[in-house]
């Protein structure tokens, strides 16, 4: 992970249409729904999207303190494209996109055939714990920040939502990630979400404690699961999938990647990562190659103090890995107590190491019969298995 502090823009220069501005928010009742088609600027009360018409982002959308976005069942989303256009809720602020497996919530690109990287993404800043018991400074831009000590803060909810075509950059050191969870609390409720054909992570937690369930990342360009920062909480049912003709710009993609604290700078705070993994699928769809660029770099890789408890977990396919389970790192191994259980059904086989279980003695059991995550779960995405 690349993380650094920089400026990419100052939001007073963002020009708001007036539907996405709070006429007053001594007014205890949600505005009419937003009827213009174009998002951006700021939200500052309760503003609701209407299902019938596509919106276009063409902008920063800042759901500020005390705001609230509803986007309900079936609302598209597309977004020009730019690093500039994206989705971010402040501390404070809440999203509800309530989607349901017949009618989701697709946030996309406003073109077809659009690639990586086209347009941002969504962030989430809470109010939750981080490692060291500080405040984080947002990637994308370090105006606003996120953590504190409330682990069970509320951001909103996320239910059936499809996350497409995200993770533009500004430089190789500031890029959106598809779904980014900075300190989110465990009263934030995410399930069933969809993360294809992103620059960059699928999903990135930094500390927080939110719990996310039945998660499918496909062709993620780095880690498709990646955790930081003292994050606590259960990634529960995650599938993440490399399908024929994938190719990494990153010279590090893995499946799982996980740092106790940020960047392992921090190697002596206390609260660092202590997360769980439970059904968890790896497939790697695209042929054994000698080619880097195809191939996985760990499969699992725990390091920087992080303690993982990562059961059931399966990878299969006939890609290639160059590492199985590396718990071994230049800025520290992972915890203590660490325990993971693998199976691996590879058909190509480890380029590298099967296991490295790092000064701590990470627990690492290669074993067989592992099933993984289900994937009757992702029906409502249209995927094909």
């Amino acid at each position: 992970m690349k993380k650094f502090l920089l400026i990419i823009m100052m939001m007073a220069t963002i020009s708001a249409p007036a539907v996405l501005t709070s006429c007053g928010s001594d007014d205890p009742k949600p505005e009419p729904p937003v009827t213009e088609s174009e998002l951006k600027g700021s939200i500052t009360t309760t503003q609701t999207l209407d299902a019938a018409i596509t919106y276009t982002i063409t902008g920063p959308v800042i759901v500020e303190d005390g705001g609230v976005l509803n986007i309900p069942a079936g609302t598209m989303i597309k977004a020009k494209n730019g690093f500039s256009n994206y989705i971010l809720v402040l501390q404070g602020g809440k999203i509800n996109a309530r989607g349901t497996a017949e009618k989701p919530i697709t946030l996309t690109a406003d073109i077809e055939n659009a690639k990586q990287g086209h347009w941002g993404g969504l962030i989430i800043n809470g109010k939750a714990p981080l490692s060291g018991g500080t405040k984080g400074s947002t990637e994308i831009n370090s105006a606003y920040s996120y953590g504190g000590d409330n682990v069970s803060d509320s951001s909103g909810e996320l239910t059936y939502v499809k996350i497409e075509y995200t993770g533009a950059r500004s430089s190789a050191n500031v890029e959106h990630n598809g779904l980014t969870l900075n300190g989110v609390g465990n009263g934030t409720k995410i399930e069933n979400i969809y993360i294809p054909y992103g620059a960059d992570d699928g999903i990135e937690f930094f500390g927080g404690s939110v719990n996310v369930k039945n998660l499918l990342v496909v062709d993620s360009d780095d880690d498709m699961f990646d955790f930081t920062q003292g994050y606590t909480g259960t990634l529960e049912n995650a599938y993440g999938i490399w399908q024929k003709g994938y190719s990494s710009s990153e010279s590090d993609p893995r499946g799982i990647e996980a740092d106790g604290n940020l960047d392992g700078l921090n190697p002596d705070e206390k609260g660092q990562s202590d997360f769980t993994v439970k059904n968890m699928t790896i497939e790697l769809k695209l042929d054994a190659s000698s080619d880097v660029k195809m191939q996985m770099q760990d499969v699992i890789k725990i390091r920087r103090g992080a303690k993982a408890t990562v059961t059931n977990a399966l990878v299969k396919g006939v890609g290639t890995a160059m590492d199985l389970v590396d718990c071994t790192d230049g800025k520290g191994d992972a915890a203590a107590g660490t325990v993971i259980n693998l199976t691996n059904s590879l058909t190509s086989p480890i380029t590298g190491k099967d296991i490295k279980p790092g000064a701590n003695a990470a627990t690492i059991d290669i074993k067989t019969g592992n099933t993984g995550c289900p994937t009757d779960v992702f029906a409502w995405t249209g995927y094909k298995f």
